[in-house]
């Protein structure tokens, strides 16, 4: 599953990182790398973007970048 499919309030960990050159580099330095864990906030009204709870702050990630991140849903 990707991230930009993990419904509001629910919990996700990172297995892997997708994209290349500068936009994997980007992502990883947002500190979005692997077996962080990450939580759904919120949607904008139009669906792009949303807002991510990770590592103690909030993260605002358009949907195009989120399809890059491949997650595994925490359940309980």
């Amino acid at each position: 599953m990707t991230l930009d499919k993990l419904p509001i309030g629910k919990s996700g960990t990172i297995i892997a990182v997708g994209g290349t050159g500068a936009l994997r580099r980007h992502l990883l330095d947002m500190g979005l790398t692997p077996k962080t864990r990450v939580m759904v906030r919120k949607v904008a009204p139009m669906g792009d973007p949303i807002e991510l709870h990770l590592r103690g702050y909030e993260l605002t990630l358009r949907l195009e970048d989120a399809r890059e991140i491949e997650i595994e849903e925490v359940t309980g």
